[in-house]
């Protein structure tokens, strides 16, 4: 892994620079440096499910009766 000669204040002083924050909001936020290379990093990991629609499920759902018909047995006719 590289070796990182930047403080953390460096880095907060660079971040607010470049945003217009004042430092103290910067340091809040949690700013620092990874070396992507080494680090299996993701800025925002996505928990929500996958946002798909399996429209036969849906459609089957909306598929009611308007009026119950309880179901019957057939009978055998000879």
């Amino acid at each position: 892994m590289r070796s990182n000669n930047r403080s953390q204040l460096e880095i907060d002083c660079a971040v607010a620079a470049v945003t217009g924050d004042d430092v103290r909001v910067i340091r809040s936020r949690g700013f620092s440096l990874i070396d992507l290379e080494f680090d299996d990093f993701d800025p925002e990991p996505d928990w929500l499910p996958p946002q798909t629609v399996d429209w036969d499920e849906l459609e089957l759902s909306r598929n009611t009766p308007v009026v119950y018909q309880p179901v019957v047995l057939t009978r055998r006719v000879a």
